[in-house]
């Protein structure tokens, strides 16, 4: 028996837990057709073989069709998910997990163009700016409809043998109706706190009613909507001893803040840069006042919190989710005293981000998660070994490296730089950004640990790298700015690498071309808003920073609102001159002719990076397989060809300039096979 706090039973109701952390629910958005297919199942199933002790799945599931989903909600409302979601509830059960799906209706978080087209509904006619549908309050018949419906998918959900059903009330039409913000209906659904709490309550009575008592029922819940006439703290506290006073809900779930803006969801589900763990206290009030089982899961990124969370009493299962996307076996390493090996969340919220845009949710640095079928998160020993030379150190090379050396393989790193990290050492500089070092700094924990020779302040040549009679070589140079954008005057604009790295100081009265809408831009606009200066950050593009994605953007507003900073889309930067001590820029558009001039006293470009593969194209005619990439069997998960002489390949930015994840995974799957 362990004295680890966090490896202590919890017995919820009938339910014995193994230990106190969980995943809590949320959509990754795997599903097929609204099913909890085979992708779907084996990303939770993974997670339940490393040892949490339940895995929630569904982030609100819906449960009727005109709550259509949005980022590819599970359908409870067919019947049809039942034996997919009885395979993973299997399956998870046999890895030792508890498992629960939520269950929501999604009122006005939703659109009226997805699903099959039908009218959203709230408890209010207001639009919800995330989504911008206008929904029709709710009328009587729609009302006993939705009540139905969630009697219906439980039932279903029994089925499937769930342990447990999770209403996701917070931002979800549950909570729509219980805010004041959000609720102008009159009795008996509107007015005193009771009338906005009647839906959620003739609810669980139909659940209840329809599922017996055997089946753990929850609520998660916004305790505190954090702005002036919603739900305060006090009301909160209220709401949550009418759920336990019921007899019907067995433990709460719960959230701070709201969801229906970009700002607000940032507040409740904080990313990097932001501080962690920031609403656990008042969890632990609402634990301490209302006196139910307590769920929370906000930002808890590293087992150190969640000890912590559990050890104070402040919660009694800690959720971490974004942190189980980053490494699933975090349970594992914990009991076989190995947490040094925990692959870190650095809080990129890639995944949400991602999400939210329609995608789904992928780890900034596993390339694993969500692939666990065809990209296992376990490497396997290589039947022979080889002699793999890797140039450069940047998250691509790294990955590559740590592969290769999880193989069994001996690995030798060339790198220019005096450091690891390529492009991510320059985005650490931010003091906002500097968990991104995390990425850099798990893997040469990784590969120090298996033996990767590094050598540092090493421009490696060709004739260098033949030196080492490789077998395999991969080149992971990354990219350098391009700056070569313009029909004359490149020679007078600087990157935004130069400002980011301190080597270009800023100018007084700056334009800021962004022509690859990600982060390197702002960034480097919140370096010169701070520094004092004027900076216009202008874009051909119909939005600005396109790349950077809604949660990631909030903070940069924050930094930048309240400067002499503009945002200026549709316009494109066509040339520089010198003017006298001032540069003057030439302004055209891609949608008319234009010709407009402004005069600044610098000009910094954004336009992505482009490869720095000399050594590459100077080592392919050596080569056996004069760097061809069979693209079927790396689809598949098989080796490449086998070749005489050695095998060469590049990736990463050294290919074409994308990000880090897509670096990333390009390592992963070619060398997993090597």
């Amino acid at each position: 028996m362990s004295n680890d706090p966090l490896l202590q039973p919890f017995q919820l109701k009938h339910l014995t837990l193994r230990n106190r952390i969980m995943t809590t629910s949320h959509e990754p958005a795997y599903g097929d057709d609204g099913m909890p297919k085979d992708r779907y199942r084996l990303y939770h199933l993974e997670r339940a073989k490393a040892g949490v002790a339940m895995v929630m799945t569904a982030g609100s599931a819906s449960v009727s069709r005109d709550s259509p989903p949005v980022f590819s909600n599970l359908l409870v409302w067919k019947d049809e998910i039942v034996p997919w979601m009885k395979r993973l509830v299997d399956d998870c059960h046999a890895a030792g997990a508890a498992v629960m799906i939520q269950l929501s209706h999604l009122g006005r978080r939703t659109r009226w163009d997805k699903g099959d087209w039908l009218p959203v509904i709230s408890s209010t006619h207001e639009r919800e700016p995330a989504h911008r549908a206008t929904p029709k309050p709710a009328e009587d018949w729609d009302i006993a409809r939705i009540i139905q419906d969630y009697a219906d998918a439980a039932e279903r959900m029994r089925a499937s043998g769930v342990d447990g059903i999770e209403f996701l009330c917070h931002g979800h039409l549950l909570d729509q109706f219980m805010s004041p913000l959000t609720n102008v209906l009159d009795g008996p659904y509107g007015g005193s706190l009771e009338n906005r709490a009647r839906l959620t309550m003739e609810i669980l009575t139909a659940v209840r009613k329809r599922i017996g008592k055997e089946i753990i029922l929850g609520l998660r819940y916004g305790v505190d909507e954090m702005e002036p006439g919603g739900i305060d703290m006090e009301e909160g506290i209220a709401l949550g001893r009418m759920f336990r006073d019921s007899g019907m809900v067995d433990y709460l779930n719960v959230n701070r803040s709201r969801i229906h803006t970009d700002p607000a969801m940032t507040d409740m589900i904080p990313i990097q840069g932001m501080r962690s763990a920031p609403h656990l206290d008042f969890a632990g009030r609402i634990r301490a006042e209302v006196g139910m089982p307590t769920l929370h899961a906000a930002r808890i990124p590293d087992v150190a919190t969640a000890r912590h969370a559990v050890a104070t009493g402040q919660v009694d299962m800690v959720g971490m989710t974004r942190a189980h996307m980053a490494d699933p076996h975090i349970v594992r390493k914990i009991i076989e005293g190995r947490e040094e090996d925990i692959r870190p969340c650095v809080g990129a919220t890639y995944c949400l981000d991602r999400i939210y845009q329609g995608g789904m949710a992928l780890c900034i640095h596993n390339p694993s998660t969500g692939r666990e079928g065809s990209q296992p998160h376990e490497i396997e020993r290589a039947s022979a070994k080889k002699k793999i030379v890797v140039v450069g150190a940047g998250p691509a090379g790294l990955e590559a490296a740590r592969v290769a050396a999880e193989r069994g393989h001996s690995v030798v790193v060339f790198e220019v730089a005096s450091q690891p990290g390529g492009q991510i050492r320059l985005t650490a500089q931010q003091k906002r950004r500097a968990e991104m070092i995390g990425i850099v700094d798990w893997r040469m924990a990784q590969c120090s640990a298996k033996g990767v020779e590094f050598r540092f302040n090493t421009w490696a040549e060709a004739a260098d790298v033949l030196a080492e009679s490789p077998d395999v070589v991969i080149i992971a140079t990354g990219g350098l700015p391009a700056i070569d954008v313009l029909s004359e005057g490149n020679e007078l604009v600087v990157s935004t690498w130069d400002i980011l790295s301190g080597d270009v100081k800023p100018g007084a009265n700056v334009l800021l071309y962004d022509d690859a809408g990600d982060h390197a831009a702002l960034q480097a606009a919140q370096v010169i808003a701070e520094a004092g200066s004027k900076v216009e950050v202008m874009t051909r593009d119909r939005t600005f920073s396109p790349e950077v994605m809604g949660m990631n953007l909030v903070p940069y507003m924050r930094a930048l609102q309240d400067k002499d900073v503009t945002f200026t889309v549709t316009y494109r930067l066509l040339s520089v001159e010198k003017a006298g001590n001032q540069l003057l820029a030439r302004v055209g558009s891609d949608y008319m002719k234009l010709d407009r001039t402004a005069l600044v006293d610098q000009v910094v470009v954004n336009a992505g990076t482009q490869p720095l593969a000399d050594i590459y194209f100077q080592l392919k005619p050596q080569s056996g397989n004069r760097g061809a990439v069979d693209y079927g069997r790396l689809i598949d998960g098989r080796p490449q060809p086998d070749v005489e002489g050695f095998q060469l390949f590049r990736i990463g930015d050294a290919v074409e300039a994308r990000n880090t994840h897509a670096a990333i995974y390009d390592a992963l799957r070619l060398v997993r096979t090597v």
